[in-house]
Parts: structure tokens; C-alpha cells; sequence
């Protein structure tokens, strides 16, 4: 079994019947998907990613908007960066913001992520991603130029087009590059004050708990105790 797959298992006794939970992106999901599926879980998935959706309904699993429901019982997701403070950074996706919200929706939310991407301080090797509307992106952008902790930004680029990449919500993304001696709660606060920033891809007050595996063990880290599984 591999880490991915020691997170996933990890992940499946906090996972019950009649629970509604929201499943982020990546490759640990796809290990707990099969495990919800395998174990035939009656449970509600909302998801903001296109393929976490296509994977549990190939699984015959229930899956509906996110707009439909008014509270998670419990949501998981992955990341490129988490912190002990329980800042993380998600950066690859584009999606953070409703990702974001399911986590603030969400009675917990759980962050599944091997060793390599624990740390004790983020370290911002992955940009700080922004969702900005369409008709402020050349303010948010000269804005964002003047903080002297930035030391550069890229409009995100689409793979499919030959142009910026735009969001489901009809928005455009900037990936911000920030100096790795920053704070976290500093860089949330400035940028999310911006006028014209949906939200940025850094989580600094929605992580409950994360579970991170290593080839020897699985412990469980939350914002009240630390246990060892």
C-alpha cells in the first residue's frame, strides 16, 4: 500500500452512512472514492472537481450541487502545503474557492497529504492563486505589483485555448509568487482585501484536522489534539 492509498484508508472510518461530505481533487480522492464504493457507503458527495464528480458517478455514488445542500457533515481534500498551524496552500486546481467554501460549510474538514508536504511553516514554493473578476484583473493585477513581498505573478494559462484560463464561475486566475519569509495570515489578509479578488488558494482558518502519511505511520493532527493512528 502506498501513501496515498495509507491516507485514504485512514480517511474511511470517519466516513458513515447518511453523512453528506465533500470530496476535493487529486489522486488520494480517487483511493477514498474506491473505498467508499467498496465499503457501500450511503452517503451524499458534493465536489467542485470535474473529475472527483465523473469518478464517484462511474461508482454509482450519489453526487450533487453544492448549492443544494446547506451543511457538510465532513469534507476531504489534499493539497500542495499544510502547516501546523493548519494553513495550507492550494495552488494546482483553480478551484480553491469553492473549495473554500465547502470547507467553511463543512463540520470538519480534513486535509490528506503524505509527509513531503507537511512543514512547520509554509514555505510558498507553489504560488498563491487568485480568483479575480474579469473586470477588475488590471487593477487587481497593479494592485497585487505593489506589495513588496511579491515577487512576481503570471496570468494562469488555459491548456485547451490559447489564452487566459477562466474559471466555472466566469472569472479569471493570477498566480501570485510570494517571498517565503512571509506570514500566511498577512498574505491572506492583503490579498483577499484587494477590491476584485473572489478569494485566494490559501486556507489559514478552515482546516480542522489533517491526516499525513509516511511509509512508517499515519497520524492525525487536529486544531485541539494529535494522535497517533
Amino acid at each position: 500500500m502506498d501513501v496515498k492509498e495509507k491516507c485514504a484508508e485512514a480517511a474511511l472510518p470517519w466516513i458513515e452512512s447518511g453523512m453528506t461530505i465533500g470530496l476535493g481533487g487529486g489522486s488520494t480522492i480517487q483511493h477514498l472514492i474506491n473505498r467508499i464504493h467498496a465499503n457501500e457507503l450511503d452517503v451524499t458527495i458534493v465536489t467542485p472537481s470535474f473529475v472527483t464528480r465523473r469518478a464517484c458517478l462511474e461508482k454509482g455514488l450519489r453526487v450533487v450541487e453544492t448549492g443544494d445542500v446547506s451543511l457538510i457533515d465532513l469534507a476531504f481534500d489534499g493539497c500542495d502545503q499544510v502547516d501546523t498551524r493548519h494553513h495550507a496552500l492550494k495552488s494546482g486546481g483553480g478551484i480553491h474557492t469553492e473549495e473554500k467554501l465547502i470547507a467553511t460549510m463543512a463540520k470538519r474538514y480534513v486535509l490528506l497529504v503524505d509527509d513531503s508536504k507537511f512543514v512547520e511553516r509554509l514555505t510558498f514554493d507553489h504560488p498563491v492563486v487568485l480568483e479575480v473578476l474579469p473586470q477588475a484583473f488590471t487593477y487587481v493585477s497593479e494592485k497585487i505589483r505593489e506589495f513588496p513581498w511579491v515577487t512576481s505573478l503570471q496570468v494562469r494559462q488555459s491548456l485547451n485555448s490559447d489564452g487566459a484560463l477562466v474559471t466555472v464561475n466566469g472569472n479569471r486566475l493570477l498566480d501570485v509568487v510570494v517571498h517565503p519569509s512571509k506570514d500566511s495570515i498577512e498574505v491572506q489578509h492583503q490579498l483577499s482585501q484587494v477590491r476584485g479578488v473572489v478569494d485566494t488558494s490559501l486556507f489559514t482558518d478552515v482546516v480542522t484536522h489533517i491526516i499525513v502519511a509516511s511509509n512508517h505511520d499515519t497520524v492525525v493532527y487536529s486544531t485541539e489534539t494529535e494522535e497517533e493512528k
